[in-house]
Formats: structure tokens, C-alpha cells, sequence
């Protein structure tokens, strides 16, 4: 069985976490697999213009699969989970978490290699890295206080309380919280609207964002700047057809 699924339709592709009966806790072999996907999604510019993570089931992901860290199942490299989750984060295609019920702990790490958020009004986000001794080595620690500021991200870690769907939004950690029955069709309709509009812009945004945010403002403005990819081939054919439909 594949434990993550990729369905493709009308350039948005869907890549489903798929072990449902363990709440989709990820071991190595998801990684591994997740990680095929994510490279092939690299090399498709022209097929694929936005990306949906999500999990089979009940919940996104329950975290790192503590039997397989029992088990200690290898990885293919030492850090292979952490590479992956880096190589998902420089996708360029723009890419949407989609969450319901439990994303804890290494889940919220894999959520944060995503552009955006849009939670279930069932999803908790939890770091329970302290609960089990642990300490973050797959990006917690950079890339939660760059979402919610650095005092939130110390609080949710520290306290490895529960973060609702609504708090999410509330906090800037999610985009949106929406019931639960209107989870996926929301997430689709969110997709559309991106891959409706020019995929080399969207790419373009994407690059520019990520890079300037290590910046100072100067550094970011003259960055944007000397890195802009420029106008996309159907620009002209885009403007002229502005307003017709």
C-alpha cells in the first residue's frame, strides 16, 4: 500500500499522507515516498501550478511514528525527514496544508515546509517534542516563530498545549478554519483560485517572498529587484483579455 497517495486534476496536485489507521504517523518509508513525490512536483513547472498536502482519515498526522523510532528504523540519510520537509518548503509551485484532527509534533514541522494553512474546525496543533524528551531537529524552532512570532512559538513549544483551528487563524499560524464537511471543497476552491492566475507569477511571488524574508528591508527591496523572474510569455494575452469574461 502507498503511504502517500498523489492525485493530479487541472494543475493542482493532491499528496494525501495514507496510513489512516495510525492517524498517518510518518515513518521512514512515508518519508521516502513523500520525498519521490516532491521531487517529481519540482521538475513539472509546466504541469503542476499548485501543490495540496493532506492525510487519509480523521486527522493530518499524529507525528513521528514512535514505533518506528523504537523500532529505529533507518532512514535513507541522517537527516532525511529534515531534508525533505526543506525540499517541499523550495518547491516552486505554491503549496497548501490541509488539516484535520491531530498534526503534532513532527506533523507541525512537515505543515511549516507549506506555504499556507487552512485547518478543519476539528484540527489541534500541538508540539509535544517535551512530552517525550525530544527537542525539534526538523525545523520547529525556525520556522514557528517566523510564522507566529517568536514569544507564540516559545509558549506553544514550552507548554505543549493544544492550538485550536480557530486559534490557528487568530495567531497567523492557519489562512482559514472552516467546518469540517466543507474542509476539502474549500481547499480545492483555495487551489483554483491560485492555479486561475499566471503560474509563472505564482512562482515568482513565492521565490521572492521566501528569499527576502533572511533579508534586511534594503537587502529584500534590492533583491526583489535583481531577481525578479520577470513578466510571464502570456502577459500581453492576459492583459488584452482583462474584463472580457
Amino acid at each position: 500500500m502507498a503511504l502517500v497517495l498523489r492525485d493530479d486534476k487541472d494543475g493542482i496536485a493532491v499528496l494525501t499522507l495514507n496510513r489512516p489507521e495510525q492517524l498517518n504517523a510518518m515513518n521512514p518509508q512515508l518519508f521516502v515516498e513523500l520525498r519521490a513525490h516532491v521531487d517529481a512536483i519540482a521538475a513539472n513547472t509546466d504541469g503542476v501550478g499548485c501543490v495540496i498536502l493532506t492525510g487519509a482519515g480523521k486527522s493530518f498526522s499524529a507525528g513521528n511514528d514512535l514505533r518506528a523510532i523504537q523500532a529505529r528504523e533507518p532512514a535513507p540519510t541522517p537527516h532525511f525527514q529534515a531534508e525533505t520537509i526543506a525540499a517541499l518548503e523550495a518547491l516552486p509551485q505554491p503549496t497548501i496544508c490541509v488539516v484535520r484532527g491531530n498534526c503534532f509534533t513532527g506533523a507541525m514541522e512537515l505543515m511549516l515546509g507549506c506555504d499556507l494553512l487552512i485547518a478543519s474546525d476539528t484540527a489541534r496543533f500541538c508540539d509535544t517534542h517535551g512530552k517525550f524528551g525530544m527537542v525539534p531537529m526538523w525545523g520547529m524552532t525556525q520556522r514557528l516563530p517566523r510564522r507566529v512570532g517568536l514569544i507564540r512559538a516559545k509558549e506553544i513549544s514550552l507548554t505543549g498545549r493544544i492550538v485550536s483551528g480557530q486559534e490557528a487563524v487568530a495567531i497567523g499560524l492557519a489562512n482559514a478554519c472552516v467546518p469540517d464537511a466543507e474542509l476539502y471543497s474549500y481547499a480545492i476552491d483555495f487551489a483554483q483560485r491560485i492555479v486561475m492566475n499566471s503560474w509563472h507569477s505564482g512562482r515568482g511571488n513565492k521565490l521572492l517572498y521566501q528569499q527576502s524574508q533572511q533579508l534586511s528591508l534594503a537587502e529584500g527591496l534590492a533583491y526583489e529587484r535583481d531577481h525578479s523572474p520577470g513578466i510571464a510569455p502570456d502577459m500581453a494575452e492576459r492583459v488584452a483579455n482583462f474584463g472580457r469574461k
